[in-house]
């Protein structure tokens, strides 16, 4: 029930004196005491998938503005009830004028630790990063989008440490079901159609010097070959098949080849892959996992 001496009513004249300001009630950061559940360290707490534009850099210097989607944590050590949620969008908003790349981030994971005065602090932008893509034969171009996350930590000793997440989206064409259509064509004249699908490798790498969304692109471009088309005509989809004729893969070999043209990277300090094909011949989905393989590294 409201007392007599409550009353339903916004005042949109009422203005903020800075003694009513210190007065209002701030519970996250109050006492211990009021900690609920084991009074422990939390590794991560922050806010998800806040979304502004921002500038991105590209490989060839040029800035692009996409829509991001920002993750941002600190840790919390024990003795305290919480942190203020709010100073990691503020925080964030300083710099929301700059031009982003990966490195950039250890400087607003900086300010991170600062504000919140905190041990450690985490950092996720994702986006979609759209590349033009040219025909295999018409000329014609296209965009083709990827699924992009830049991720950043600094750790309690202030090492930065950085990591790029791409999906790439293609084509894998089963050597088994080729043979076998293969087989039918030449032993009974029988016309067969061997199995192909869509399907997605899942690549995060930790890195050491600069690097960029075109160039882990490319690594998976040359690494698989048969990245699905953007604008297709007759002459796109016949070079299509015989590329998928040319590079049959099983999903072993599709993790093995993006191990091989990773490996290859200085840049890369360290990687792990996801393969899945998305089977059009069984009702499941067939997947392959592979890292480096560092001591201590990512799995």
């Amino acid at each position: 029930m409201i007392s007599n001496q409550t009353r339903r009513f916004y005042d949109p004249t009422f203005t903020i004196t800075p003694e009513y300001k210190e007065s209002l009630p701030d519970l996250q950061n109050g006492p211990a005491s009021l900690i609920e559940g084991a009074n422990v360290p939390i590794q991560q707490v922050g806010i998800s998938n806040f979304k502004l534009p921002l500038q991105l850099k590209k490989r060839d210097g040029k800035p692009i503005t996409l829509e991001v989607s920002v993750d941002g944590y600190v840790s919390l050590d024990a003795n305290k009830k919480g942190i203020n949620m709010s100073r990691i969008m503020r925080t964030f908003y300083k710099f929301k004028d700059r031009v982003f790349s990966l490195d950039m981030l250890e400087e607003v994971l900086k300010a991170y630790k600062e504000d919140l005065e905190s041990q450690e602090a985490f950092l996720r932008l994702s986006f979609s990063y759209p590349m033009i893509m040219e025909s295999l034969r018409s000329g014609m171009e296209g965009y083709q989008y990827y699924d992009v996350s830049l991720e950043g930590h600094l750790d309690n000793y202030d090492r930065f440490h950085k990591h790029m997440h791409l999906k790439f989206v293609y084509s894998s064409a089963c050597p088994c079901s080729y043979e076998l259509a293969e087989h039918a064509r030449e032993d009974r004249g029988v016309a067969a159609i061997p199995h192909s699908q869509r399907s997605e490798a899942e690549v995060t790498v930790a890195l050491v010097d600069e690097f960029f969304v075109e160039d882990l692109v490319q690594i998976c471009r040359t690494a698989l070959k048969t990245e699905t088309q953007v604008m297709v005509k007759r002459e796109d989809e016949q070079a299509f098949a015989e590329l998928n004729g040319a590079y049959q893969k099983f999903v072993e070999d599709a993790a093995r080849l993006l191990y091989e043209e990773l490996d290859s990277y200085n840049s890369v300090r360290d990687f792990v892959v996801r393969c899945a094909h998305l089977e059009s011949l069984h009702s499941h989905d067939a997947v392959s996992r592979i890292s480096k393989g560092l001591p201590n590294g990512l799995r």
